[in-house]
Order: structure tokens, then C-alpha cells, then sequence
């Protein structure tokens, strides 16, 4: 998932919230949690993996998956989980009785509260993230396939198969929002669930 899918997921908690944005930037185990993270962002990192592995063998999400071409097959994964940001961007209302906006800014606002207690890698991608207003911006198709270019140009030295690659949401846009809705209620239950027994 990205980054607004955790943001939703993680619940009401803020702990919770930042872990599960910022859970990509936290490396290695967490049993017993490292000294240098809070024990209750753990927590949102935890759940931030939980989630990332219930996506990766849901029905859905294999679907979407397989939808990706064969020429960037290897970032299926990146495509979808940025796919899916932008569904739940365009299908906010069915998930969140809060606006988008409101959500976001709130968002960003626990992000930068939290931001000594992560790891420096967070830093400036939050600061471009919040001037950009990356959580609501993927509502617009052209700023998947925009932050989709950009991460091509800094994942590699040389070109690779992200650059391009709005390109695959258009070519199978029913498709991937199908999936998406057949996805995500799946996803908020588990995630419920997950924060219930904890």
C-alpha cells in the first residue's frame, strides 16, 4: 500500500497514523523494538507490514497485479499500491466520513510533530510530500503518472520501466478500480481487526 492507503488504515490513533506512513523508512526487526523508536510508532510499523502483506495475497491485488504489462511486471507492486492511493482518493467518501483535505492536513500536521522520532531518510521526502500534497494530489491521474516519473529518476541511474507508467492505469482503468473496490473494505476489516486484538 502507499501512503494514504496507510494513513486510512492505520485508525484513529496518530502513533498508529505515523507509523503507517512512514513505516517504509523503518528498517529492520521490530521484536524487540529498537531503542530509538517509540514504542507505540512500532506499532503503527507493524501494522504498516501487516497490511503490506495481507495486500500482496489478496485475490484483488494479485488481479491488479496481473494487470501490470509484462514490460514492468517486476514494479507491479509499486504501480498498484500507487493505483490504489489514487481510488481511494476518487472514492474517499465511501471510507472516511472526514474530508480528503481535512484528513490530509490533519496528516501532514502529525507527520511534522513526529518527524525527530523517525528516521532522517523520512525527512525530506516528508517535506516534499506535504508541499506537494502528495496524499491528495493522486486523486488526479496525472499525478500518478507525474510522482510515478519522478520515482523512476531516483530510483535508477538509467532510465527503468516506472518512467511511463501512468500509462498502465489508463490502459486498464475499469479494470484496476474494480479491483480496488473489491479490495478495499477487505483491507479496512483486516486492518480493524489487527488494532482490535492488539
Amino acid at each position: 500500500m502507499n501512503y494514504l492507503a496507510h494513513a486510512l488504515l492505520a485508525g484513529p490513533l496518530a502513533t498508529d497514523r505515523v507509523g503507517g506512513v512512514a513505516g517504509d523508512f523503518v528498517k529492520g526487526l521490530l521484536q524487540p523494538c529498537p531503542a530509538w523508536l517509540d514504542p507505540a510508532l512500532a506499532e503503527g510499523v507493524r501494522l504498516h507490514r501487516r497490511i503490506d502483506s495481507f495486500a500482496d495475497t489478496h485475490p484483488a491485488f494479485r488481479r491488479s497485479r496481473a494487470r501490470v504489462s509484462d514490460a514492468r511486471k517486476r514494479f507491479g507492486g509499486v504501480l498498484v499500491d500507487m493505483f490504489y492511493d489514487h481510488f481511494l482518493a476518487v472514492h474517499w467518501q465511501r471510507y472516511s466520513p472526514a474530508p480528503l483535505t481535512d484528513f490530509t492536513a490533519e496528516t501532514y500536521r502529525l507527520l511534522a510533530s513526529h518527524l525527530d522520532a523517525l528516521p532522517a531518510p523520512f525527512a525530506p521526502v516528508f517535506a516534499r510530500m506535504a508541499a506537494h500534497d502528495w496524499l491528495g494530489s493522486y486523486r488526479d491521474t496525472a499525478n500518478v503518472a507525474l510522482a510515478l516519473d519522478r520515482m523512476a529518476h531516483h530510483r535508477a541511474r538509467q532510465p527503468n520501466p516506472l518512467a511511463g507508467a501512468g500509462e498502465e492505469l489508463q490502459a486498464a482503468y475499469p479494470g484496476f478500480e474494480a479491483d480496488f473496490l473489491d479490495f478495499f473494505p477487505d483491507a479496512l476489516a483486516f486492518a480493524n481487526e489487527v488494532r482490535r486484538r492488539r
